[in-house]
Parts: structure tokens; C-alpha cells; sequence
């Protein structure tokens, strides 16, 4: 057989691999050993590509400390504080606990940076909050999917480290350009949230105490305190996304150490009370979690990193044999032919939104972002910007059939079958376009708060 017809064969056996559900780095993984051979590459050039990934991508190391970051703010209860602040301020208009669900989303994405670290957290606490509130149980689940989109575009994000890391592009400005756009997600996704509870009468409202306001704000200030010091020390330049990560991790640390035996000293009970039930100075202390429990902690997102780190690295091989195969030069003739400014925008974000319907967004930044990027650079698209473009478009797949990772961690952690949240993931969906095709039309969505842009 012919070079052609060999490429072709694997191809499509691990596409059959992929549908099987056979592991994303193995398919990328399968593939590249497969055109080496084919393409009489040495597989020495694997290892080597595998060994500077890990070696030179300091930017990388961030990637676990944030994933840890999700998992200590989470077992040390200030999720859980952040997610009582937003109700308190929300619920009293129709549909208050679902735009608080997605409130505490953009809360905890400030944090954490992962979809689905959010949208598990934040689904598994407020899930049964909203059913015993009165909404319907796939309505909550699908708020729970869509608010872990603002996951990875609220900085800080996994995803633009990543996106940063293969485009040489600074991700502190990366971070930064993706508040303001990651606001608008939220915001749009509330919209929808409380015109469709209020066509449905879902919710039981509750009474806008200011008093209640403050306390829950009370509660939530080590959250507080945790975004903005990750936003203070990247805004301001004293210490890069990495270092960030890092000092996010001890803060956590260190919190949680303390805050056990001072919540226990207290004789401090539920944290399902409602917040009149509880003093003040358990407000201001959050459960925390033992040494002992580090370890567990720890291991949850190894196990996660671990999956990620090597699907970085091969898809990184991936790249150098597309390239050979001239895959980039056809997708970006086909892109140029395109026209102008605005026709290779469009096309980009039509080729990132059908790719993030079958590929998780890593995968997808892997594989486009170099090939894209560059185009829409070319007719006058400001990188930082496309940056921002082109991932709001991957965070979009995340509820999306058939793929939709963030649809199949909520039925996950909620119980309800992935097919009954796809009815009521529409509204979400037309929101989150809506807003994706505002911050595409305006720039400065994404740059005006890059120092020096502005």
C-alpha cells in the first residue's frame, strides 16, 4: 500500500479507538507512533519532543498547582462560603438559585481554573439545593454543566497556560484578558436562567436581608482573599501564573491547617445551617481539613495532571507531524480563501465550535490554536484576543453534544442521565453564542484591561 492509504487506515482505526472510548492520549499517542513509521520518522523524535515539554515548559508547572488549588478549596469548605454568598445575594429574585449556582461557578472558576472541577464542585453542593427548592432536576443539572464553561476562561485558567505555553504569548495577559469575557459568559447564562424559571414559575424566593448579605460575605472572605491575591500578583507583575500558583497552594495549605482545630475548638456544627444560625466568628472560620488528609487531597489531582501533562506533550509530536503532512498549510488555504478580516473570524470560530462538539478543549487548542492563530494574526486579529476567541469557543463545546464533557460530569455528580440535560442545555447554549459573537465583534472586551492596551 501507498504512504496515503497506510495514513488513512490509521486514521480511521483510531477514530474507531476514540469512539470506543478508548483514552484521548492514547488514540493522539497510537496515531503518532503510527505515521512515524509510515513516515519513516525516527521514534527517538518522540521522546526527545516528550522530554523538552516536561524540561522547558516552566509555565506548565502551573497547570496541577491550580488543579490542587480547586481540590483544597474545595475539602476546606470555601466553595461552600462562596456558594452561600451568591445565593444570599441572589435569591430573591425568580430563579435566585439557579443564577446563584452560576454565580458560585464564576466564583469558584476564580480559583480553581478547570470546567470540570467546577462544575462537579459547584453541581454536587447546589444540585440538591435547587431540586428541594422547587426546580426541576434537569434544568439544575444543565445549570451546574454550563456554569463550569467560565471554568477555563475566568482566570486563573488551565487552558491559557496551555494556549500561552504553545503560542509563546504571556499568559499573566492572557489571565487578564479573560475576566471581562468571562463575566459576560456569566451574566448571559443568568439572563437565560431567570427568563426560563420565570416561564416556568421554578424557585421559591427568599427575602433580601442585608444583614444576611454581609454575614455570607463574612464567611466567603478567604475566597475573597485567594481570587484577589491571584489577580493582585498577576495584574500587578509580582509574581508570574506559576508563582501564583504556588503561593495559592500554601495559602490554602496553611488555611486549611488552621482552620480545623480552630472550627473544632469552636464546637462549630453544620455547615447547612442557615447563616442567622451562626455566629460571626464561625463565619469567619472555615472546617479546613487535616495533614493527614493531604495526601488523598494531593493524589485526586496528580491523577488528573497525570492525564493531562502527557496529552500535552504527544499532541506537541502531533503538531511536528501535521506539519510534515502539510495539514496547516491546507487548513490555512482553506481559511485565507476565506477573505478578509471578519470571513477568516467567522471561519476559525465555525471550525473551533464543530471541533469542540467531538474533542475536549485540550485536544482542540492543541491541534488548531498553532494553525489558526497565525491566520488570524495575518489579517489583523491581536493575538490576546484570538486567544480569548478561540478558547470561549472551546469552553462552548463543554455543553455541546455529542461530546460535552461538562453534560457528562453533571449527570455524573447529580445522577440524572446525560441525554434528559441536553433539552434544557439550549437556552445556556444560545446564551453563552451570543455573548462569544459580542466579544468577537469587540476587542476590547478582551484587551482593555491589559496594562498598557487600555
Amino acid at each position: 500500500m501507498t504512504d496515503g492509504n497506510w495514513i488513512t487506515l490509521i486514521s480511521i482505526a483510531v477514530t474507531v479507538f476514540f469512539m470506543l472510548g478508548v483514552p484521548v492520549f492514547l488514540v493522539i499517542g497510537y496515531w503518532v507512533i503510527g505515521l512515524s513509521f509510515v513516515l519513516g520518522l525516527p521514534l527517538t523524535n518522540i521522546g526527545a519532543a516528550l522530554g523538552d515539554v516536561f524540561t522547558d515548559g516552566f509555565a506548565l508547572l502551573a497547570m496541577p498547582l491550580f488543579i490542587l488549588t480547586g481540590d483544597l478549596i474545595n475539602r476546606s469548605g470555601i466553595a461552600k462560603r462562596l456558594s452561600d454568598f451568591a445565593y444570599s445575594c441572589l435569591g430573591w429574585l425568580r430563579g435566585g438559585l439557579a443564577m446563584a449556582t452560576l454565580g458560585a461557578c464564576g466564583l469558584f472558576a476564580a480559583i480553581s481554573g478547570s470546567n470540570s472541577a467546577t462544575t462537579a464542585t459547584i453541581g454536587s453542593m447546589l444540585h440538591p439545593e435547587m431540586v428541594k427548592g422547587g426546580y426541576d432536576e434537569r434544568f439544575s443539572a444543565a445549570t451546574a454543566a454550563a456554569g463550569g464553561t467560565v471554568g477555563i476562561i475566568i482566570p486563573p485558567s488551565i487552558i491559557f497556560i496551555v494556549y500561552g505555553f504553545l503560542m509563546n504569548l504571556p499568559i499573566s495577559e492572557l489571565f487578564v484578558a479573560g475576566i471581562i469575557p468571562g463575566a459576560l459568559m456569566v451574566f448571559g447564562m443568568m439572563l437565560a436562567a431567570f427568563i426560563i424559571c420565570t416561564r416556568n414559575g421554578w424557585g421559591y424566593l427568599i427575602k433580601l436581608e442585608f444583614g444576611r448579605v454581609m454575614k455570607t460575605a463574612l464567611g466567603a472572605w478567604l475566597g475573597f482573599f485567594a481570587i484577589g491575591l491571584v489577580l493582585w500578583g498577576i495584574y500587578t507583575g509580582k509574581f508570574s501564573p506559576t508563582e501564583a500558583a504556588g503561593v495559592t497552594v500554601g495559602f490554602c495549605i496553611i488555611v486549611g491547617f488552621l482552620s480545623l482545630p480552630i472550627y473544632k475548638l469552636m464546637g462549630s456544627k453544620s455547615e447547612d445551617r442557615h447563616p442567622s444560625e451562626r455566629s460571626y466568628g464561625e463565619m469567619l472560620v472555615v472546617q479546613g481539613f487535616g495533614p493527614l488528609e493531604l495526601p488523598s487531597i494531593t493524589m485526586r489531582s496528580a491523577q488528573i495532571a497525570g492525564i493531562l501533562a502527557p496529552l500535552i506533550a504527544v499532541s506537541v509530536v502531533m503538531q511536528q507531524i501535521l506539519s510534515v503532512l502539510g495539514a496547516q498549510q491546507i487548513i490555512g488555504d482553506f481559511v485565507r480563501g476565506m477573505g478578509g478580516y471578519y470571513a477568516v473570524l467567522f471561519t476559525s470560530m465555525a471550525i473551533v465550535f464543530v471541533c469542540g462538539m467531538v474533542l475536549e478543549s485540550l485536544p482542540v487548542t492543541i491541534i488548531l490554536a498553532p494553525i489558526l492563530a497565525p491566520i488570524a494574526h495575518s489579517v489583523g486579529v491581536e493575538p490576546v484576543q484570538f486567544a480569548v476567541i478561540f478558547l470561549v469557543g472551546a469552553s462552548i463545546g463543554f455543553i455541546t453534544p455529542p461530546y460535552g464533557l461538562n453534560l457528562y460530569v453533571a449527570s455524573g455528580v447529580t445522577g440524572v442521565p446525560y441525554f434528559r440535560l441536553l433539552r434544557y442545555t439550549v437556552p445556556y447554549l444560545f446564551a453563552l453564542l451570543t455573548v462569544w459573537f459580542i466579544i468577537a465583534l469587540v476587542p476590547a472586551l478582551s484587551t482593555i484591561l491589559i496594562p498598557g492596551t487600555g
